[in-house]
């Protein structure tokens, strides 16, 4: 993502529109580390319950490219019951937004991964509170691709590995025309591209080859790609840039956001399966909760290795992160409102018809929503 389409996301006659530019990252924007309140969230958005006291005022986040365009959705949602609270979202990326929360430069992050431990215990002393890490955007990573004259493919995880770690590097090589039984495949070079910059989708992305191709992918599921010298580009639109610019590039991306590019289908058991909203949240319902962290971090394990074909293997679950505890009441009460918002069903649901992620199942939100209550 370059600096030019870094997203502000404003209050504009009582409605939210997004304005094309960056939100300041540097210290100034001080997050609010310590202190309770009582103050209560107001009603979040259309039909969410809450307080009657509406919330106003500014706070300011970092992070995950992939949730950018449900934010347009939820902070219109936010908006309807409270047109004074505005939310500023810089899209920089999942490892640069939990970078920023650490810091102090943002009062909350989102991120395709979930924070490690020695990220949680440097926010936590940041917060001086425990933090709140919840998963809010579930969507597939659809592994996109354009070349000419060929609209349907499919790939076994082996196929994408050998062809993201340069092993295989042409389209017509014997092994992808195997499973692609009577299509023509050019004789052209395959040109891979990942994400230059720290992402969640990439430590996705390589978490699935790290555990679906083992045999072929020998590196461990990071928010960095690890190859160098491929073709390399800032960001979820960077990507998809890169690849409709190139005929013969593939890379990885939010699918929500492939638009104009194929899509292949990916191998599950003995099926082929193409990314949707509703393979992404089988996948999570069936993934298992991590232990570490305190009681209001809910990240998850998900299973890459599944047979059944109504998962697809490639999700990434993203999160929000917040302090527990502001020492700024208002803002405390704001980011508490507005959380409460994007994990309603009213907010999932805006996602969803933005966005195309997948909603949260009602159990999946049951179990978050006493650690979003529990933002003062």
């Amino acid at each position: 993502m370059t600096e030019d389409s870094k997203v502000k996301t404003v209050r504009h006659s009582a409605r939210a529109r997004i304005a094309a530019v960056g939100i300041a990252t540097s210290g100034a924007l001080l997050l609010a580390g310590c202190g309770a309140s009582n103050e209560t969230a107001a009603p979040a958005g259309g039909g969410s319950g809450g307080s009657s006291a509406a919330v106003s005022g500014t706070i300011n986040g970092a992070g995950a490219s992939t949730q950018q365009v449900a934010t347009q959705a939820w902070v219109a949602g936010l908006q309807t019951n409270n047109p004074d609270a505005n939310v500023n979202y810089d899209p920089s990326g999942s490892g640069a937004g939990r970078t920023q929360f650490i810091a102090g430069g943002v009062q909350y992050a989102g991120s395709d991964s979930a924070m490690k431990a020695d990220e949680i215990t440097q926010a936590k002393a940041k917060c001086a509170s425990d933090i709140v890490e919840v998963p809010v955007y579930v969507s597939p990573i659809a592994v996109v691709y354009n070349l000419q004259g060929v609209t349907d493919l499919q790939l076994t995880p082996s196929l994408i590995a050998k062809i993201f770690n340069k092993k295989i590097t042409k389209w017509n090589d014997p092994a992808i025309a195997a499973v692609n039984a009577g299509k023509t495949l050019p004789d052209k070079a395959i040109t891979p591209v990942n994400r230059s910059d720290k992402s969640g989708t990439t430590a996705n992305f390589t978490d699935y080859l790290s555990k679906a191709a083992k045999a072929d992918w020998t590196y461990p599921g990071a928010d960095s790609w690890p190859i160098q010298g491929s073709e390399a580009a800032q960001g979820t639109s960077g990507v998809i840039g890169a690849v409709k610019a190139g005929d013969g590039a593939i890379g990885y991306a939010d699918e929500s956001q492939a638009k104009g590019l194929g899509i292949a289908k990916i191998q599950v058991g003995t099926t082929y399966v193409a990314p949707s909203a509703e393979g992404a949240a089988k996948l999570l319902e069936a993934a298992t909760r991590g232990t570490d962290g305190g009681q209001y971090v809910f990240s998850y394990t998900l299973p890459r290795t599944t047979t059944d074909p109504s998962q697809y293997p490639i999700t990434l679950s993203s999160y929000m992160i917040a302090c527990s505890k502001y020492a700024d009441a208002k803002q405390g009460a704001l980011v508490k409102a507005y959380m409460s918002y994007v994990i309603s069903p009213e907010g999932q649901q805006a996602a969803a018809s933005k966005a195309g992620s997948a909603p949260l199942s009602d159990a999946v939100r049951a179990a978050i929503t006493p650690a979003v209550n529990a933002i003062s």
